[in-house]
Parts: structure tokens; C-alpha cells; sequence
């Protein structure tokens, strides 16, 4: 008889807290370009609104595979990609409905949600394939650190897995989404923004990362070393 499956007190708000921040970075100000003028330089820094909080995704993916393994990971990202197919058609039902010409608000609603929330079939689905390899690598290549340090070192896990995670998630989003569209300059000058900018909020992020992880391993018992895991992407077994 096979040993009960642990359980854990905190694993669940998580996952729902990854869950929130992926679809709350895809769905509020990925569309919105914002220019900063920095003091002293004077040259304005432009960026998409939606990578401000985008990063935090993978700081969480961080703590999971951490704390409780590749396998726990695993899941929250299945649970994620599953939430932004979800959120993914019901924008697309919600905008192709019939709207009623009785109403005169809808005059005003529906451009907006046209705008809001009508990105191409080729942004969708190049964001959840992005997303999905992105966040699969980072988890592994975390794990598997974690066992060639001997589980010393944390930052270089945390940073080391956001830097490949990081790169695959902007390699494949950009170019899918936007190659023969935007000027292929600006498309590779954006990709490596992107990509230097998430690294930077993980490396700016690594004390809050090292007291989370700290906490998380004492309250649940738990510092999970996938030395037996299965890492197919391609399965929610526990290990």
C-alpha cells in the first residue's frame, strides 16, 4: 500500500497567488507602452506596462520548485496555462457576442473591450506557448541546480533559472507574435530589454525570495530535492 500523498498548508495559496499575477500581467497593460524619462540621463525608457508584474510569476514558479519540487511546480503551471486558455476564450465569446442595439452603452463597451482585451489569435497563442516553455524551463533548470549545489547557493538557482526561463519565454513570444510586423531592430532591441529587465526584478527580488523560502521550508517541513523526479512537462504525478 502506497504511503498517503503529504499535504501542505500553504502550497494552495501559491498556486493561486501564480495564478493571479499570470492573468492579471496578461490581461491588464501588456497592450500599453509606457516611456520614463530617467533623472540625470534624460532619454526615456520604454517598456510594456504588463512586464512590471509579469516577472513575479517566476519568482513564485521559483519558490514552488524550491520548497516542494519540480513535480508541485508542475501543476501550478498546468494550472496556470489551463487559466489563460480560459480567460483566452471567454474574451473571445465575450467581444463576438451579439451586442444588443437597444442598449446605448454598448456603443461606448464594446470598442473598449475590442481593444482591451481583442489581441490577434497569433499574441495569444505566442504569449501561452512563451509561458509555457518559459516557466517549464525555469523549473527544471532550478531543479536541477539545486541538486548540482547540493541545495547551497540559492541565488544562483533563482537567478540562473530566470536567466534561461527568462530568454526562452522571450525568444519564442516576440518573434511568434511580432516578427515581419514590427521593424526586426526594434523586435531584437525589445527581446533583450525584456529579457534583462525580468532578470533584474529576480536579482532585485533575491532577499524577499531567500526570507519566503526560508519560511515556507520551516513552517512546512518541507525542502524537496528532485533526485527521482520525472520531468517530463507532460504529466501531474507527484514526482
Amino acid at each position: 500500500m502506497s504511503p498517503a500523498p503529504r499535504t501542505y498548508r500553504y502550497f494552495d495559496l501559491l498556486m493561486t497567488g501564480f495564478v493571479t499575477v499570470l492573468l492579471c500581467a496578461n490581461l491588464i497593460g501588456p497592450a500599453k507602452t509606457c516611456a520614463l524619462t530617467l533623472p540625470l540621463v534624460g532619454t526615456a525608457l520604454v517598456f510594456g506596462a504588463g512586464n512590471i508584474f509579469f516577472p513575479i510569476s517566476y519568482i513564485f514558479g521559483d519558490v514552488l520548485t524550491e520548497v516542494y519540487g519540480y513535480a508541485h511546480a508542475r501543476k501550478v503551471i498546468w494550472a496556470g496555462f489551463g487559466a489563460m486558455l480560459f480567460a483566452t476564450t471567454m474574451a473571445w465569446l465575450v467581444i463576438h457576442l451579439p451586442v444588443n442595439p437597444r442598449e446605448p452603452y454598448n456603443a461606448i463597451i464594446q470598442p473598449a473591450l475590442e481593444t482591451v482585451f481583442g489581441s490577434t489569435w497569433r499574441i495569444v497563442c505566442a504569449s501561452i506557448l512563451a509561458f509555457w516553455a518559459g516557466d517549464f524551463v525555469n523549473s527544471f533548470v532550478l531543479a536541477k541546480m539545486k541538486i548540482w549545489t547540493d541545495g547551497r547557493l540559492l541565488w544562483t538557482r533563482t537567478v540562473g533559472s530566470t536567466l534561461v526561463g527568462q530568454a526562452v519565454d522571450s525568444l519564442i513570444f516576440y518573434p511568434l507574435a511580432f516578427l515581419g510586423t514590427w521593424d526586426s531592430e526594434t523586435l531584437w532591441r525589445v527581446v533583450a530589454f525584456n529579457w534583462a529587465f525580468k532578470v533584474g526584478v529576480e536579482v532585485v527580488m533575491t532577499p524577499l525570495t531567500y526570507g519566503v523560502v526560508g519560511w515556507l521550508k520551516r513552517h512546512e517541513q518541507e525542502d524537496f530535492y528532485d533526485r527521482a523526479t520525472n520531468f517530463t512537462p507532460f504529466s501531474l504525478a507527484d514526482q
